[in-house]
């Protein structure tokens, strides 16, 4: 019967494990943490100068925590045990067989900090400017999408809901702070549409499914070159797409081309589009009441074509990454969300800098 591991047990295992190509040793590697200090302690600044609990984990450390939950679809609880289960965890955040890991409570709130300062936006800028001095520029262009990322749905009566369209608490809820605080206000239902095939007079023909859906909206836009994502917001699911446009174009980008589909075509955008410098490529709308010309449907799948490239950011963000949002109102949703994006970057920097290496 073998005692206590010692030291050389556990390089012994951390050398197996890199030997197996463990993704998390080479995002520890390629990724600069330190860029991110400094938005960290300003954010987590303490405005009276209040002190109390224990000594403070180490920000980077502790942010070092969440980028994880993004990739493997984590909660609180989860990485807490993951980081005192798993030797791959416990190696990218920094800490050995011995030391305390913070648990869920300390990660919880850690995480409230930088979504009440609305950090996350600071922190992904951040590391933005880090892949253009790294030479990623944002270059040829850039193309706009959204998707919607799940939250639990809510179960309201009709009167609920109407209270909560109309920016009020439900009567019902007032007297009940336990409830309230259970209830997601912010998020809402729509209908999203998904391709099927229709076996209709024996020949399968792509017709569109309505499907709802409950939660919120990632708007993303990425650059042509490297598709990188370069700017984002949060919405509710509810929200129409068009009007995020201006918020997620990036001014840095070297091309002044932005593609799109037919729901960010609009007067109201092409006039602003014409006017900040970029160049509409948006997908044309269906005439109403007459077919769509030969030429314009042409261009269309011109355009899908590049488009496409963001699709393959939202698969691995709801495939690899599954993205989900656990928590409650648009604040945290908002630093749920952008922590996803943040992580995606961060894994398309080391698969850019893995394929550098390798030519």
């Amino acid at each position: 019967m073998r005692g206590q591991p010692g030291f050389w047990d556990i390089e012994g295992r951390y050398g197996r494990l890199s030997d197996a190509g463990d993704p998390l040793e080479k995002l520890n590697t390629i990724v600069p943490w330190e860029v991110f200090r400094k938005p960290l302690v300003k954010a987590l600044q303490r405005s009276d100068g209040a002190k109390g609990g224990g000594p403070p984990y180490d920000p980077v450390l502790m942010f070092k925590v969440l980028v994880p939950q993004a990739p493997y679809n984590l909660s609180d609880d989860q990485s807490e045990f993951q980081i005192h289960d798993r030797l791959p965890f416990m190696r990218f955040v920094g800490f050995g067989i011995a030391d305390e890991v913070p648990d869920a409570k300390t990660i919880w709130l850690f995480r409230e900090h930088l979504a009440e300062a609305g950090a996350i936006q600071n922190l992904f800028a951040c590391f933005d400017k880090h892949l253009a001095k790294a030479g990623y520029l944002a270059m040829g262009g850039q193309i706009v999408d959204a998707t919607i990322v799940a939250a639990p749905k809510q179960r309201n009566t009709e009167e609920e809901k109407a209270a909560i369209k109309a920016g009020e608490v439900p009567e019902a809820w007032k007297d009940r702070p336990a409830k309230l605080r259970q209830k997601d206000r912010d998020a809402r239902w729509t209908v999203k549409f998904s391709k099927a095939r229709s076996a209709a007079e024996g020949k399968p023909q792509p017709i569109d499914i309505a499907v709802p859906a409950f939660g919120y909206k990632n708007h993303i836009s990425i650059d042509r070159r490297h598709c990188f994502i370069r700017g984002w917001s949060a919405t509710s699911a509810a929200a129409w797409d068009g009007a995020q446009l201006p918020e997620v174009l990036d001014r840095q980008n070297t091309g002044s081309k932005v593609w799109a589909g037919t729901a960010y075509r609009s007067k109201k955008n092409e006039d602003w589009l014409e006017g900040s410098g970029f160049t509409s490529d948006i997908d044309r709308k269906k005439p109403k009441g007459r077919p769509m010309s030969e030429r314009t449907s042409r261009a269309n799948v011109r355009r899908s074509v590049i488009r496409s490239k963001v699709e393959h950011v939202f698969a691995r963000q709801k495939g690899p990454i599954g993205a989900f949002i656990r928590t409650i109102g648009i604040v945290r949703a908002e630093a749920k969300i952008g922590m996803v994006n943040l992580a995606y970057n961060l894994t398309r920097f080391v698969w850019h800098q893995g394929r550098s290496a390798s030519a």
